[in-house]
């Protein structure tokens, strides 16, 4: 049943708090990896796994949430997400050891993959069916902005106060969460006592918890070099396979696939896989190439990303009235896809000189893209899914776009491998005795480095290593680039999914009960 006046909105403001709160948390440890690493110990890729270990909790989860929320209620398993999250945080900032934290972040990624699905589901029961558009839209300044402040928020605490802090603030949000929920959000729907699927838990968790480790730790690891990445690979095979014929066969599966029966569904999730693939590929890329390449602190990356997720909350909302007037949803996300390549191809033309000031207007161009994109992505999706199995729509819709993510993140930074080397192989091929304008440059080098009083070997050798570390930058240079334009491409490819799904002149999920 609907909810009306004031107490819609209290529901959607405590929806909204949760979304934000729990993926917020996916980038928010970025930027405080050095400081971390630091302060506990461990080398870089010991301290990688905090970021893997919270993905990988969170992608385990989410196709299950639909299913936990119909066998114990969809408040219950919220109230408890929001608390188990809450308690997590506090034990991931007390942390002493990286053991420890990393512990403490898988908790937290179990509990925050609750929360993403059931805040869409609840918030999906609360509005009316002709303003879906409107709640969708809604639920996007969580599910779009979180990700995106989460640098600039993780960069402001680090650089001001301490690591510990990205996780203590957390505490008070979660409080003010978990007391909405329980006295404002009502139980739509009893408990269904249905017999456990174990088989099927177990299943899951391995297939796609070693999927995401294999998308992860891949290319770092030299992907089927070594051992235990190909071992993961045999694994998701082999689990993913038993998993599908044991969830077609079993009479209460975690993961119903006639879900899949819906078109608009069917294809809704390959968009949301690659609306996945830009936003978090971009969102990794952006703060290397602004830290480590130009020189910017974490905080001054923080503020670029933010200016984007300002542009998308202030575009949502109409982007959701625009639905509700019946703007077809398609010519919407065609708009957003424009915009993000506009976003893309121009940060593939920056150069070394470039300022806080040039990100300006690629950055608002993104960060309008995006409002266009996740609304629409997400409605398309979910308009011919019947009202009871929205719960398992938004868990596999979410797990999908999580997926996307990662494979995102994985194909980028090998491309990025790969690009590297071929960039430095063409930079070099210039860079030798039989090259007159590397020669010029040498010489000249020298020249004013010996007319400083420096012996000609020690001008010689200096002149050599800026002529090295100079190529080096422009090897990078080109290699994000290349990483930018190949991110904006994937949207493209994307399109005829998108004007394969349904047309409607008011896009509408079935009717609340």
């Amino acid at each position: 049943m609907a909810e009306r006046g004031a107490m819609k909105w209290i529901i959607t403001f405590t929806v909204i708090v949760a979304a934000t709160l729990e993926l917020v948390d996916t980038t928010i440890v970025n930027v405080s990896l050095p400081q971390i690493m630091g302060n506990l110990g461990g080398t870089l890729e010991d301290i990688g796994w905090l970021v893997t270990s919270y993905a990988v909790a969170n992608v385990i989860i989410l196709p299950m949430s639909g299913w936990i929320g119909m066998r114990f209620g969809r408040k219950n398993y919220f109230f408890t997400s929001i608390i188990v999250f809450t308690v997590a945080s506090f034990l991931c900032g007390n942390s002493h050891t990286l053991t420890e934290l990393i512990v403490f972040r898988v908790i937290q990624g179990l509990a925050g993959g609750g929360l993403l699905s059931t805040c869409q589901a609840i918030l999906l029961e609360t509005w009316p069916r002709e303003e879906i558009g409107m709640a969708t839209a809604l639920f996007g300044l969580g599910a779009v902005v979180g990700p995106t402040i989460g640098p600039a928020i993780g960069g402001y605490i680090t650089d001001h106060l301490s690591w510990q802090w990205i996780f203590y603030v957390n505490i008070p949000i979660g409080v003010l969460a978990a007391i909405c929920v329980k006295f404002f959000v009502r139980q739509h729907r009893s408990p269904h006592r249905f017999p456990v699927d174990w088989i099927g838990i177990i299943l899951l968790a391995i297939t796609v918890g070693s999927l995401q480790i294999f998308l992860e730790k891949g290319n770092s690891e030299d992907w089927f070099d070594t051992t235990y990445i190909a071992v993961l690979a045999f694994v998701v095979l082999i689990g993913g396979i038993l998993f599908v014929r044991r969830e077609l066969t079993t009479d209460h599966p975690i993961l119903d696939f006639k879900i899949l029966r819906h078109r608009s569904f069917a294809l809704g999730i390959v968009t949301s896989f690659a609306f996945g693939f830009g936003l978090y590929s971009s969102t990794f890329v952006l703060p290397i190439f602004c830290q480590n390449l130009l020189g910017f602190s974490a905080q001054q990356t923080g503020q670029i990303i933010m200016y984007g997720g300002i542009a998308t909350i202030s575009i949502l909302p109409f982007v959701g009235s625009a639905l509700k007037k019946g703007i077809p949803a398609q010519i919407i996300c065609l708009g957003g896809m424009v915009l993000f390549l506009i976003f893309t191809q121009m940060l593939s033309r920056f150069t070394l000189s470039a300022g806080l000031d040039d990100f300006l207007a690629p950055i608002l161009i993104r960060g309008f893209g995006l409002s266009l994109l996740f609304v629409p992505i997400t409605t398309l999706a979910l308009q011919d899914v019947p009202h009871e199995e929205l719960g398992q729509a938004t868990g596999l819709n979410n797990m999908m776009r999580q997926l996307g993510g990662s494979l995102g993140i994985a194909i980028i930074t090998t491309i990025m491998s790969s690009r590297f080397a071929m960039h430095r192989s063409h930079l070099i091929e210039n860079v030798s005795s039989a090259s007159p304008q590397f020669n010029e440059r040498l010489n000249s080098a020298i020249q004013a480095l010996t007319s400083k009083g420096m012996s000609f070997a020690d001008a010689k050798r200096m002149a050599l290593e800026s002529v090295n570390a100079s190529v080096l930058k422009q090897t990078y240079l080109l290699t994000y680039t290349d990483a930018f334009w190949i991110g904006g491409i994937i949207f493209m490819v994307a399109i005829p999914f998108i004007f394969m799904q349904r047309f409607k002149r008011k896009v509408k999920i079935a009717e609340v009960h």
